[in-house]
């Protein structure tokens, strides 16, 4: 490695470390980078992480990681808590997953697999734990959902999941005025939702005992952050553009009403 290149990797390794997420900090800033696929899902996990509590994360556990996109999440899981992982996702195939898994090491500990987050192939009380980041947005916000997810959970077992939200919920059926025009070319807002209201959805479903649905103190500043860093480090064009666009929302949420979620659930006994 040339000095400079040495130098940049430092500096990109030093701009991307902070004291709150030791767990992240080990893993290196370049491969964060090449396989992301939004705000960055290890430090969005290690949040969660405590929240599920060491039993559901205990080694050997059976874990599913729904919406895994890359597999970054499962190569964490199994790395930083020994559990057996099936990193799920629909949009990355599973021959794309596992040399990534291979590279990282955990090939005995995560099986990547194709799957639809409503056709899951996997039978009642499969897994001690089921994890979700950046993901459960786009299928969680229907009432009936849950109970059907909860159903592989094992009794007792829990689930977890972290995604952008709303700090409060909005008052009324239109967008904040702020951010009116990111709403309107983009309906996927209309699925960020506040930690209450996702506490009420999970409760009324009847499926889990809600344990936590929090608000991320200042995790703007880790979405501005970590969007600036991949718009001028990614090597995939659309990925930049991507980045471009997010470092536009967070400058333009002025009153900091985006963030993330963490919501965490313990299955009810039958």
């Amino acid at each position: 490695m040339s000095d400079i290149t040495a130098r940049t990797s430092n500096d990109l390794t030093s701009r991307l470390t902070a004291p709150r997420r030791p767990r992240s900090n080990g893993y290196d800033a370049r491969w964060q980078i090449d396989n992301q696929m939004g705000p960055n899902a290890l430090w969005l996990l290690e949040w969660l992480a405590p929240a599920l509590g060491l039993d559901a994360l205990r080694p050997g556990a059976r874990v599913l990681d729904l919406g895994c996109g890359r597999a970054m999440t499962s190569v964490f899981l199994a790395k930083e808590y020994d559990v057996q992982v099936v990193a799920a996702d629909l949009w990355v195939k599973p021959d794309e997953n596992a040399p990534r898994i291979a590279e990282a090491g955990v090939a005995d500990r995560v099986l990547p697999v194709f799957a639809e987050a409503h056709d899951l192939p996997f039978g009642a009380g499969t897994f001690d734990a089921i994890v979700s980041v950046d993901a459960y947005q786009y299928f969680g916000t229907d009432a009936l959902y849950l109970p059907t997810l909860t159903r592989l959970l094992k009794p007792g077992g829990r689930i977890g999941v972290v995604m952008p939200a709303l700090r409060e919920e909005l008052a009324a059926d239109a967008p904040p005025a702020h951010l009116r025009e990111y709403w309107e070319k983009d309906p996927g807002f209309w699925a960020f939702h506040s930690p209450a209201w996702w506490r009420r959805l999970w409760t009324r479903s009847g499926a889990v005992e809600v344990e936590t649905a929090d608000w991320l103190e200042d995790g703007w500043r880790d979405w501005l952050l970590w969007s600036e860093v991949c718009a001028e480090e990614s090597d995939s064009a659309f990925m930049a553009d991507m980045a471009r666009w997010s470092v536009d929302l967070m400058h333009a949420d002025v009153e900091h009403v985006l963030g993330f979620a963490r919501v965490v659930g313990r299955r009810k006994s039958d």
